[in-house]
């Protein structure tokens, strides 16, 4: 979970376009324009150090420039790794509950923002609870929600998503057809979707 850069190509079809077609809460933790010419899934683990760095240093540049002007659709894909970061399924879980009130991104934001808080909790879940009120989140709902783990299926099941699509760790970007795996700098996404944008509008030469 470095911030070395590859960029392959998927063996297989991607199967994380599969998550609008079966009813899935993707619309509550997507960015940007439907229609916009690219679109990016963001395969990424709450408690990943390095996926905290890209939230917080990258992402702000990509949305000003890419997902608010309708370049760019972007979804977040839980990807969990349960072997090394024993709380990303109870934020990822907490998260997915908070998109549920449409409340996906401000939670998003907060548990990047206060990662090295909640981390090294042996009991997350107080913590996370207050961290989603802070930014909003109906208490009574949430607690519903969570105590009944009943967006723990939707998370497992992105995780499978993530790993038939070719992830194996965090943060992992599938943009059209490839992946680019780490931590990438702002300059790195700039070369691939201005290109990306510019054959989607263009067309082949």
């Amino acid at each position: 979970m470095g911030d070395a850069v590859r960029v392959r190509l998927a063996a297989a079809v991607l199967t994380l376009v599969g998550i609008a077609a079966q009813g899935d809460t993707l619309a509550s933790r997507s960015k940007g324009a439907p229609g916009a010419p690219v679109v990016v899934y963001e395969m990424a683990d709450f408690q990943c150090p390095a996926c905290r760095v890209f939230a917080l240093e990258t992402m702000p540049v990509i949305e000003r420039e890419y997902i608010r002007t309708g370049k760019v659709r972007w979804v977040f894909v839980n990807f969990p790794l349960t072997t090394v970061h024993p709380n990303a399924v109870a934020a990822a879980e907490l998260a997915m509950c908070a998109g549920r009130q449409e409340k996906f991104w401000d939670v998003h934001d907060a548990l990047f923002l206060r990662q090295e808080r909640w981390a090294k909790l042996a009991e997350p879940g107080p913590y996370l609870i207050a961290l989603a009120e802070s930014v909003g989140v109906a208490r009574a709902p949430l607690l519903r929600c969570a105590q009944s783990k009943a967006t723990r299926r939707e998370v497992e099941e992105d995780a499978q998503r993530a790993v038939a699509s070719g992830a194996r760790s965090t943060p992992t970007f599938y943009i059209e057809g490839g992946l680019l795996v780490g931590a990438a700098p702002v300059q790195v996404f700039r070369q691939v979707l201005d290109s990306l944008g510019r054959d989607k509008t263009t067309g082949p030469r």
